[in-house]
């Protein structure tokens, strides 16, 4: 077994993923084909449950102890717990069988992909406003915040110029952690959407039994994940230059 392990990472190495005996295909083809929508998909839940996150998480630390910021944590702590696989399910009873504005089923192009990244998304979008929230008002306390506001700065020259970006540097960590979170859910959304991808492929080859393709989808999932972290390290200085003086 170990040989055979050490084989096959060798060939993946340079490419060879092995044969997909289910799909008749080489697996790096089938990979190759569906790279591009899992990637698209993952990259639009990301924009989403970034922007979101950050607009519902300011609002709320903005509006603390108010009510605003109660509404604002609670519609975050729901969106947290409905399950992907019924907000889909939701999604496509109130927009294909109700109102048919989009195409949720298989659908190709921005029409179809509006549904399946805001399923993805929204659970993400409620952890992040949560930890914005509480990121932004950790910040409000630092002693160089309460300088600035005794230096006369408006509010918005304060939280823009000194909160915001005291705060981005834990939110930008979490960011990347969740990117693999983005990668795994793929598997649930593209399967409830029928949409073409790395999710619902690794799903056929699961019920197939087809290892070679579940262990290179795995492998670049992993990689994927392991890149982005990378990237987001790099990108610590640039936010906090005190870093690169350590």
């Amino acid at each position: 077994m170990l040989v055979q392990y050490l084989t096959w990472i060798g060939h993946a190495l340079q490419g060879n993923y092995g044969y997909s005996y289910s799909k008749q295909r080489p697996v790096i083809e089938l990979v190759a084909d569906a790279f591009p929508a899992t990637i698209q998909l993952t990259a639009a839940a990301l924009v989403l449950s970034v922007a979101f996150g950050l607009l519902l998480g300011s609002w709320a630390a903005l509006k603390r102890n108010r009510l605003p910021d109660t509404l604002g944590m609670g519609v975050a702590l729901a969106l947290m717990s409905v399950p992907s696989f019924w907000l889909g399910m939701l999604l496509i009873l109130l927009f294909a069988v109700t109102f048919p504005i989009f195409d949720v089923v298989s659908g190709q192009g921005l029409s179809g992909l509006v549904l399946p990244a805001v399923t993805l998304a929204l659970g993400v979008i409620g952890f992040n406003a949560r930890f914005v929230r509480s990121s932004l008002l950790s910040a409000q306390g630092n002693a160089h915040v309460v300088t600035a506001r005794a230096k006369g700065l408006t509010p918005a020259q304060v939280f823009l110029r000194h909160v915001l970006r005291n705060a981005l540097l834990p939110v930008l960590t979490v960011v990347g952690l969740q990117v693999g979170n983005l990668l795994s859910g793929t598997v649930v959304v593209e399967t409830v959407f029928s949409r073409p991808g790395l999710g619902r492929l690794l799903v056929d080859a699961i019920m197939a039994k087809d290892y070679l393709t579940v262990q290179a989808i795995v492998l670049i999932i992993a990689s994927i994940y392991a890149i982005i972290n990378f990237i987001v390290d790099l990108l610590y200085p640039l936010l906090d230059p005190r870093i690169a003086r350590r």
